[in-house]
């Protein structure tokens, strides 16, 4: 009997289970976080920095997932060069994954996905901010997981607007995965990282 699952009620024990998904254990697997990363410019921080600002009044109140993309991730994606060549957003991507014996297969919509046809570049989940981030991770690797291309690694990025957490998965023989640190809007200078990431994926995508 095929078991269907919905992306939002995955776990990382049922992705090990049916998909043998493991998790890298060489730090090198996902160094695009940390290394490389280009220096931002006095008006990207100022545009941050706004960011920042517009989200923490925001924040007084209940921050629904529909705000955190327009607020948070909007600018983030404009900045990264996300909206230009060679780039395509689309939104609420329905994906489907079938496990090897097809006895388990998943089912949901990706928030954002960022393409470079016909190559993946990230796959976007947010949640609303008062949402922990611990169970988006599983629902982002089984989206991850959707893309067809063996051959380059997919990135993901989970975000409830004010936290925010990068995914590396490579589909070998048998699937990885690596996470990187937990970034904070209400850090210091953690938003200008995230903004750092997002540029250097977009360069390593661009000249691929």
């Amino acid at each position: 009997m095929v078991q269907i699952l919905q992306g939002k009620d995955i776990t990382l024990a049922q992705l090990i289970d049916e998909f043998g998904l493991q998790l890298a254990d060489d730090e090198d697997f996902f160094s695009e976080w940390r290394h490389d990363l280009p220096e931002l410019s006095d008006l990207e921080k100022k545009s941050l920095n706004e960011v920042k600002t517009e989200y923490l009044h925001l924040s007084k109140y209940s921050i629904l997932e529909a705000v955190v993309k327009m607020v948070v991730l909007s600018p983030l994606l404009r900045l990264a060069g996300f909206y230009q060549p060679p780039f395509y957003i689309a939104s609420e991507q329905e994906v489907k994954i079938s496990s090897e014996d097809e006895g388990t297969i998943i089912r949901g919509c990706i928030d954002i996905l960022v393409l470079h046809p016909p190559f993946w570049v990230l796959v976007i989940e947010a949640k609303r901010a008062d949402y922990s981030l611990v169970p988006a991770i599983p629902q982002a690797l089984a989206y991850m997981s959707a893309d067809a291309t063996l051959a380059k690694p997919v990135f993901g990025l989970i975000t409830n607007g004010n936290e925010f957490r990068f995914i590396k998965l490579l589909k070998t023989e048998t699937p990885q995965y690596a996470l990187s640190d937990l970034f904070a809007l209400d850090s210091r200078d953690d938003i200008y990282i995230v903004l750092k990431v997002l540029k250097h994926l977009a360069h390593l995508s661009r000249n691929s």
